[in-house]
């Protein structure tokens, strides 16, 4: 097995530690620790993020000391578990406010005259789990799996991210069995770095 930099970024924007996106996010830890894997972690809920307002601040505005520290430790991963908990259809805003920082022009790609731009975070694989109170089969279904979507490819793939390993997890409100499971597959995803 190949030991890996990973990255995980914990996209719940709620610091009280019961949320099951956090135990996900330590059970993966604890796992690729114990795979010999280094890893360092993002919690989303413990950074103070404005969102951008303007195409400027975008482009232009220098990023905060704990955003530039995000920015450094994707460089450093080739690897990034990214978690976040369907709310109102979509990723916590906190979440994309964090992707807006993180993923500027310069940083995450380049302009380029005439085609689309270079992609400058090639060379990292992605994993992105999703939890959700509705069954997992209905979000992918019946609503597509919008959110992930979006976030693969208008994110993710944008700045050469790829592949991306998806695992959407429903039923998260009140079902132990589920939670038990999703804790140990977490577990063993973090040990073997994917």
């Amino acid at each position: 097995m190949t030991v890996r930099r990973i990255l995980i970024v914990d996209g719940h924007p709620d610091p009280d530690r019961g949320r099951f996106v956090h135990a996900l996010a330590d059970r993966y830890a604890e796992g690729a620790e114990a795979g010999g894997h280094a890893v360092r972690r993002i919690d989303i809920a413990t950074l103070a993020i404005d969102p951008l307002a303007s195409r400027h601040d975008w482009e232009e505005g220098s990023p905060s000391p704990a955003i530039a520290a995000a920015q450094a430790d994707i460089l450093w991963a080739q690897h990034i578990l990214l978690l976040y908990p369907l709310w109102l259809g979509d990723i916590p805003a906190l979440f994309k406010a964090f992707f807006e920082q993180v993923m500027r022009p310069g940083f995450a790609f380049r302009y380029r005259e005439g085609g689309l731009p270079e992609k400058n975070l090639k060379g990292r694989t992605a994993h992105v789990v999703v939890t959700m109170g509705m069954p997992a089969l209905l979000y992918r279904t019946f609503y597509g799996a919008h959110s992930l979507k979006s976030l693969e490819r208008n994110i993710l793939k944008f700045v050469g991210i790829t592949p991306v390993c998806r695992s959407v997890i429903g039923n998260v409100e009140g079902d132990e069995d589920i939670r038990a499971f999703w804790l140990k597959r977490l577990t063993a995803s973090g040990r073997a770095g994917r």
